[in-house]
C-alpha cells in the first residue's frame, strides 16, 4: 500500500479554515491595519492548526520582499541560544527566515557589519542583540527597519532590564521569615551594572529589614569568593544567610560552609543566581535567579516584526527574572 503523503497547507487552507477570502490572509502577512482583532484571532488560530509557512520565494517575487531577518550579536559571556531561540521563534511564527551574525571585536565592528548588511538588500529588517554606536544606527535606519535593543554595553554585560536586583529583596525577606537576621553578601565585580544593581539592592533591603550585615565581599564571579568568604567568618557566625552573586559563587559558599562543618541550610542559607545547570542536581540544590533570555529574544523580535507590517507595538511588561526555590533556603537552626 502506497505511503499516503501529506502536502504543505496553502493560504487557501488557511482562508478556508479562518472562514475570510485568501485576499484577507494575504493583507494579514502584509499590513495588518484595518483588519478586526476577531478576524487576526481566526486567521492566526488557522495558521497554528495547519502549521502554514508563507511561501518567501513566492513572497518575493510578487513583493520584492526577502522575507529574510538577520540578527546580529556579539561573542558573550553567557550562552546566546535561548535568545536566539526565542527570536528565531517569533520571526517563524510570522513567517520570516532569520539569520544570525555572530560577530566578535568592538561596537566599530559591529556598525560596519550591519551596514553591509543594510546595502546588500536581501533583508527587510534588521534585529540588533548587541550595541553599536548611535550615529551609525540613525545611517542604517534611514535605509532599512533596525531594531536595536539596549540590554547590552559595549563588553555584552548585560544592562537595562536584565539587571533588576528586585529578586533580592524576596529573598532576604523570605530568609528573614525563615528566622535569619544575619546576612552576608559576597559581591560580583564592580565592573558590571548587574553586580553594583545587587549591591546596592542588598544594602538597602539591610536597612529595610533592620537586620545585621555580615558585610559586602568577594566582588569576584568565582567560586574561591564564596568560599574564602565564610572560611573568614568568625565561629559565633551562623545562623545566617549569603546572598550570592552568582551560582559559581553560592557553590564556593556552600563548600565553605562544608569545610567549617556548618550545615546548609540550617546554619547558612544560601541564594545564587543565573540558574546553572548544575544548580538542582547539589545536596542541597541551589535557590537561584533564572533570567530568561528567550523572553528577551521574543520580546525584541516582535518589535522589528510590528515596524515591518505596520503594527502597534505593546511593550511585554512580564518581568525577566523568575526566583527558583530550592533546598539552600530553609528555617535557620537554633543555637
Amino acid at each position: 500500500m502506497a505511503k499516503t503523503e501529506h502536502r504543505p497547507a496553502t493560504m487557501l487552507d488557511v482562508a478556508r479554515a479562518a472562514g475570510v477570502s485568501h485576499q484577507t490572509v494575504s493583507r494579514y502577512y502584509k499590513f495588518r491595519g484595518g483588519l478586526k482583532p476577531a478576524t487576526i484571532e481566526a486567521i492566526e488560530t488557522a495558521v497554528r492548526e495547519l502549521n502554514y509557512r508563507p511561501n518567501l520565494a513566492a513572497r518575493s517575487m510578487r513583493t520584492q520582499r526577502t522575507g529574510r531577518i538577520a540578527v546580529i550579536t556579539s561573542i558573550p559571556a553567557f550562552n546566546p541560544a535561548p535568545m536566539l531561540g526565542g527570536a528565531s521563534a517569533v520571526a517563524n511564527e510570522f513567517g520570516y527566515a532569520m539569520e544570525v551574525h555572530l560577530l566578535p571585536g568592538d561596537s566599530g565592528e559591529r556598525a560596519d557589519r550591519l551596514q553591509e548588511l543594510v546595502d546588500a538588500g536581501q533583508f527587510e529588517g534588521i534585529l540588533l542583540l548587541a550595541p553599536v554606536p548611535a550615529s551609525r544606527l540613525r545611517r542604517a535606519q534611514k535605509s532599512l527597519p533596525v531594531v536595536s535593543t539596549s540590554d547590552f554595553d559595549e563588553q555584552m554585560h548585560v544592562t537595562g532590564e536584565l539587571t533588576d536586583a528586585a529578586p533580592i529583596d524576596a529573598f532576604m525577606s523570605r530568609l528573614v521569615e525563615l528566622g535569619f537576621r544575619r546576612f552576608l553578601h559576597v559581591a560580583g565585580s564592580p565592573e558590571f551594572t548587574s553586580a553594583r544593581a545587587r549591591e546596592t539592592r542588598f544594602l538597602a533591603a539591610v536597612e529595610r529589614l533592620g537586620v545585621e550585615s555580615l558585610g559586602v565581599v568577594g566582588r569576584q564571579w568565582t567560586g574561591e569568593a564564596g568560599r574564602d568568604a565564610i572560611l573568614a567568618l568568625p565561629d559565633a557566625s551562623p545562623p545566617f544567610a549569603v546572598i550570592a552573586a552568582n551560582d559559581l559563587v553560592a557553590v564556593g559558599a556552600m563548600r565553605g560552609a562544608y569545610d567549617r562543618g556548618w550545615s546548609v541550610p540550617g546554619d547558612v542559607s544560601i541564594t545564587g543566581w543565573d540558574n546553572a545547570d548544575v544548580g538542582e542536581f547539589l545536596t542541597p540544590s541551589l535557590t537561584t535567579v533564572e533570567r530568561d533570555f528567550e523572553a528577551l529574544g521574543r520580546r525584541s523580535m516582535r518589535r522589528l516584526v510590528a515596524e515591518l507590517r505596520g503594527d502597534p507595538f505593546a511593550p511585554d511588561t512580564e518581568p525577566l527574572h523568575r526566583i527558583v526555590w530550592r533546598e539552600s533556603v530553609g528555617p535557620a537552626s537554633a543555637r
